[in-house]
């Protein structure tokens, strides 16, 4: 690792952390650093030690942004190109592109979860290249296709569709790469505010944490991917709005985005203290269930991982990415904001305890090249051997790779990292050296898909496992070489994330919504 006291990579870019805030020095030009209040002595147990725990992945610590620069740039080059062949050929009427068959994307009725990504991945190519025709195909499918998504009061995903369509087109708006326009800025809030409260009204309430958002299943339902749909509360939240519940009652949408973080970290989370046989530190389940009669927990379950008493992995990195982004929001917020709800110390030191240790769990259950099999108990493991001990094998033919779960936690485990080293230089490199290992592993062979035939960016990734919906090639009934929407999205986001500390622009992040 860098050693203390040294210029850290990160502070090129994440020196204007304090862009989160929105808010721009007319002296220097640059992103005026916020103070974040958040003394030890104020939290009622002690604060998260560094991690001490051991981790497979062969952390590369002298990678930096700008070594990543040159594969980055090729990526929006192959980026590109598929952005316009899906567009191109995918009827949309069919519903939304969710994952590709023989390297063509399909519809897959569940939910429309996916729409946002495939219009957002377009937004994020113009951010990247400012390649205008990306931001004009983003904003024209935003408008014609993604109202409905606005106002839908059955699904958890909010986050999902809306903030990566009008909440990108609103944060390019605040930071001037889109022209002022009053009208249309008002355009992408009302939807956000829209958004945000629709959301929040899909509603468990648990004696204990508050409760929670709950999934498309039905009220009974807690799911992990849940978590990164609270970026539409709190962006409705920030921009001024409320729930409005019976007889004129306000609802706050950020008690609600608290009520949900505590929720998962207490039910969908272990940390070692005996809740059942298998509550191994950091360890993830998809689902809880809970009886609405008295609203009491009952059991784990999972929809899309083998067991209720492992890891499917993309689930974990909903928590590990969505609980880092929360952090670097909630430290944006002033005291009193968060006193209603315990305080900032109690609530960011849960928040972190849950970032902390999902981080490490991934680190420490993922093969040395930083790519997961599908599921850490899916049952053909054991007869590849000793698997963590060397790079994933995509093309094993026992248990697949889920290449889109470490594009979403590699996000997550650079935003924790630059949340650390913002609180105590060195504290977080561990993580943010792994962040940029996991991105350099996918910007290359296997996994970077270079064929222009293929309309995937991310190979190897994994849907539904249990029901059998992805395409294996094979015989043996393995999944591998097809791409997922949100696979193909956020490594275009985890790209954007670590081009912009590389040529050192402002650091991003889903709030800076501020004219």
């Amino acid at each position: 690792m860098y050693i203390r006291g040294r210029k850290k990579w990160w502070e090129m870019g994440i020196g204007h952390w304090a862009s989160v805030t929105g808010h721009r020095s007319s002296v220097t030009g640059h992103w005026d650093v916020p103070s974040i209040p958040h003394p030890a002595s104020c939290i009622p147990h002690p604060p998260p030690q560094p991690s001490q725990r051991h981790a497979v992945i062969q952390i590369d610590d002298a990678l930096t942004p700008s070594a990543l620069l040159p594969a980055i740039q090729r990526m929006w080059a192959l980026s590109a190109d598929k952005i316009d062949r899906i567009a191109a050929s995918f009827d949309v009427s069919r519903g939304a592109p969710v994952f590709t068959i023989n390297g063509r994307y399909t519809a897959r009725g569940w939910t429309e979860w996916t729409q946002g990504f495939q219009f957002g991945g377009a937004i994020l190519q113009f951010d990247a290249t400012g390649e205008e025709r990306f931001l004009e195909m983003g904003r024209r499918q935003t408008v014609d296709h993604m109202a409905s998504h606005v106002t839908h009061i059955g699904v958890h995903d909010h986050g999902f569709n809306n903030v990566s369509t009008y909440g990108n087109l609103l944060r390019l708006m605040s930071e001037s790469r889109l022209p002022a326009d009053a009208w249309e800025r008002r355009f992408y809030e009302l939807a956000l505010k829209c958004s945000g409260a629709v959301q929040a009204a899909r509603w468990t309430t648990l004696p204990d944490t508050g409760g929670y958002i709950y999934s498309f299943n039905g009220p009974h339902s807690l799911f992990s991917d849940t978590v990164r749909s609270l970026r539409a509360l709190v962006l409705a939240d920030r921009l001024g709005h409320a729930l409005m519940g019976e007889n004129d009652g306000k609802i706050s949408l950020l008690g609600r985005a608290i009520g949900h973080l505590r929720s998962t970290s207490r039910y969908n989370v272990y940390f070692g203290e005996g809740r059942d046989h298998y509550d191994i530190p950091g360890r993830v389940v998809h689902e809880s269930i809970f009886n609405l009669n008295d609203h009491r927990y009952r059991c784990a379950s999972t929809q899309q991982g083998y067991t209720p008493f492992s890891t499917w992995t993309r689930g974990l990195a909903w928590i590990v990415c969505g609980y880092a982004e929360q952090l670097e929001y909630f430290a944006t917020l002033p005291d009193d904001a968060l006193a209603p709800y315990g305080g900032r110390a109690e609530v960011e030191a849960l928040m972190l305890r849950t970032a902390r240790a999902t981080a490490d769990f991934y680190l420490e259950h993922t093969p040395t090249c930083g790519v997961p099999y599908w599921d850490t108990g899916a049952p053909g493991l054991e007869r590849l051997g000793d698997y963590l001990s060397r790079p994933a094998d995509p093309f094993n033919h026992q248990e697949p790779v889920d290449s889109s779960a470490a594009a979403i936690t590699a996000q997550g485990l650079l935003r924790l990292g630059a949340y650390l080293n913002g609180k105590d230089a060195g504290a977080g490199d561990r993580y943010l050296q792994a962040g940029l290992t996991v991105l350099k592993t996918l910007m290359q062979a296997p996994y970077l898909s270079e064929d222009a035939r293929h309309e995937g960016l991310l190979l190897h990734a994994v849907y539904h496992r249990p029901n059998g919906w992805d395409h294996a090639p094979d015989a043996d009934g393995v999944p591998r070489g097809e791409s997922c929407m949100w696979g193909d999205y956020h490594l275009r986001e985890l790209a954007l994330y670590v081009q912009r500390l590389a040529e050192k622009k402002p650091y991003l992040t889903f709030f800076r919504i501020s004219a």
